[in-house]
């Protein structure tokens, strides 16, 4: 059988198969093959490798979405916003690994050093209420209800929100019509094997426009290194980033999405799949030669 890891970049696969590698021979009675990356357990033989998780291509959400046009018109009415405003998404489950604490401080700095930006960007968090029996979880959901409010109170008013804090589950349909109709989305995991949200807002422009902030500490970001890349700790910089991607000429943005979306074709969930089918066939094969092999060795016949 193999191990799948859904991570990304070689030296990041490396770290995530090492370290289940070390978990498991620190736990389990078993034998490490490290030439392999294979763990061997009452005679049987686990191959440890990454795969990278991808998309479906084409994704029917966007298929069955209305245009980028239209959904930014029920976007925009949804949320009464004016004909003239800049939206920022972000998408998650609200857990702390997620960063929406720091995303949030982000657009805060972002209205500070670019006051342009006041009265006109607000930024929408769709936040999925997640494991709200634990308490650290719900500290973290206080923790954001306050800082939207205290950004909002800091800088709203006249109808005017620039932290636009959606605690609800929404289904995918209501989640790519947010993605078709936003400027930018900002993904700011402070760790991540992969972050599929990144994948699903360039698959989700098919217009080529919209800009995506990506951390550094996703997998999403070895593949996808058109985003504009930043690290979420960093408020300054991860606030400029936001600046350039409101401000980027509609060319530049085509050019950086039309290049995202090749990959998205090229390593589409079909081939992920493949990819490990292929190789659970092949050692499968492998252990029955080697099966073979050993019985004729133990009757005596030669190989």
């Amino acid at each position: 059988m193999a191990c799948s890891a859904a991570v990304s970049s070689d030296s990041t696969r490396s770290f995530h198969c090492n370290n289940f590698l070390d978990s498991v021979d620190r736990y389990l009675e078993t034998r490490i093959d490290r030439e392999q990356n294979a763990v061997i357990m009452r005679g049987h033989r686990t191959l440890v490798r990454p795969y990278p998780i991808a998309l479906e291509w084409p994704v029917r959400w966007v298929e069955e979405a209305p245009s980028p046009e239209e959904c930014r018109a029920i976007v925009w009415r949804d949320l009464g916003l004016k004909s003239d405003a800049l939206l920022g998404i972000g998408v998650d489950r609200l857990d702390y690994t997620k960063g929406v604490e720091e995303r949030l401080l982000a657009v805060e700095r972002l209205l500070e050093s670019h006051p342009e930006f006041q009265g006109r960007f607000s930024f929408a968090q769709l936040a999925a209420p997640s494991r709200t029996k634990i308490e650290r979880y719900r500290e973290l959901n206080h923790v954001i209800e306050q800082l939207a409010a205290r950004i909002n109170e800091r800088f709203g008013g006249n109808g005017y929100r620039p932290i636009i804090l959606l605690r609800a589950h929404h289904e995918p349909p209501s989640v790519f019509r947010f993605y078709r109709a936003a400027d930018v989305c900002y993904v700011s995991s402070l760790h991540d094997g992969m972050n599929l949200v990144a994948k699903e807002f360039v698959a989700a422009r098919t217009d080529l426009k919209g800009v995506l902030v990506l951390s550094e500490f996703t997998g999403a970001a070895r593949e996808l290194t058109e985003a504009l890349i930043v690290n979420p700790y960093d408020l300054e910089g991860s606030s400029n980033a936001l600046a350039v991607a409101l401000t980027m000429p509609e060319e530049e943005q085509q050019d950086r999405m039309r290049s995202m979306r090749s990959i998205l074709v090229q390593f589409n969930v079909y081939r992920w799949a493949g990819r490990m089918l292929v190789d659970a066939a092949r050692l499968r094969n492998q252990e029955r030669v080697a099966g073979r092999l050993a019985e004729r060795s133990s009757t005596g016949v030669s190989v």
